[in-house]
């Protein structure tokens, strides 16, 4: 009997999600179904692929060999499907898309509308990490990423760019006063991040001319966790323009030491593999969110 499709699918779903009733929900399946089409497959090619303990499901070295092999083939197929679809209608098919859940709220979410609307064929799926995430294990096509690119086996297409300032809600400042210099930020509750630990690096200079690394009062691993401690009148905290400037254009944040703040801007990309498949989607989608952020970038409030 010959190994199907559908059975290297759920392979890959299995190994993707950690576990079989992760699997079977992505796949719409139950989780016996799923369970036995494992079985089947490793009947089929005689061999154990997956060990199953109480906790975790592992793979063996046959299943690790096997995941590399069932991920070009269905690859290659959605690319088969792909060409023909777009023979037909354009693009088609599901794109699964990562960012960080700042940036998934204020930029992407309300683009996604207009998106549907150009290419109604294309299937959105939006995840949200906080941290780097790596787009082969999660099976993400599309990853939006803001800061310096480490990775050299991925391409990239710049997005845009977007100042950092410093920031606080009036009703802080009122209670606490604005500080006047950098050295008044020690007697300030300030917000940051617990990792990684270069995001506490803000764009300001201390007596010694050296760049200042705050130690944070408050801290938390979302910037939209601090976005709404600083609304909230928590602290003071070094923000983004693209997730900032609606607050600041309303008056809910102030900027702070602006005379004091240098010109850093954090580089904005679209990132995914230089093999992938599925660069027609890809393309829609990044060609459509360049083109609705224009020239304008995320400098000034709109």
């Amino acid at each position: 009997m010959k190994t199907t499709l559908d059975e290297m699918q759920a392979f890959i779903a299995i190994t993707a999600t950690g576990s079989i009733s992760a699997a079977a929900e992505r796949l719409g399946l139950t989780v016996s179904a799923t369970s036995r089409t494992l079985t089947r497959l490793e009947e089929k090619l005689e061999t154990t692929l997956v060990r199953r303990t109480t906790r975790r499901l592992e793979l063996t070295e046959e299943g690790k060999a096997f995941l590399e092999c069932a991920r070009g083939i269905v690859a290659k197929v959605e690319e088969t499907e792909e060409k023909m679809s777009l023979r037909r209608q354009g693009p088609a098919g599901r794109l699964r898309i990562d960012a960080s859940t700042p940036f998934m709220l204020h930029v992407l979410v309300p683009l996604v509308n207009g998106y549907r609307e150009r290419y109604p064929r294309v299937e959105l799926e939006l995840n949200s990490h906080e941290g780097i995430t790596d787009l082969l294990e999660k099976r993400t096509d599309v990853a939006f990423r803001i800061g310096r690119l480490r990775d050299s086996t991925l391409h990239a297409t710049p997005i845009g760019s977007g100042r950092l300032r410093i920031l606080a809600s009036p009703a802080y400042l009122a209670r606490h006063g604005t500080p006047a210099s950098v050295a008044d930020l020690a007697n300030h509750t300030l917000l940051g991040f617990n990792q990684p630990e270069s995001l506490n690096e803000w764009p300001l200079l201390d007596a010694d001319g050296q760049p200042v690394h705050i130690t944070p009062n408050i801290f938390t691993s979302s910037g939209e966790t601090l976005l709404h401690l600083a609304l909230h009148g928590a602290g003071i905290v070094c923000l983004n323009d693209f997730l900032a400037n609606p607050d600041r254009a309303a008056g809910r944040l102030r900027q702070v030491l602006a005379a004091e703040t240098l010109e850093v801007r954090q580089p904005i990309n679209a990132v995914y593999y230089r093999n992938t498949a599925l660069s027609a989607r890809i393309a829609s989608f990044v060609e459509h969110v360049k083109e609705k952020l224009g020239d304008r970038g995320f400098d000034e409030p709109v």
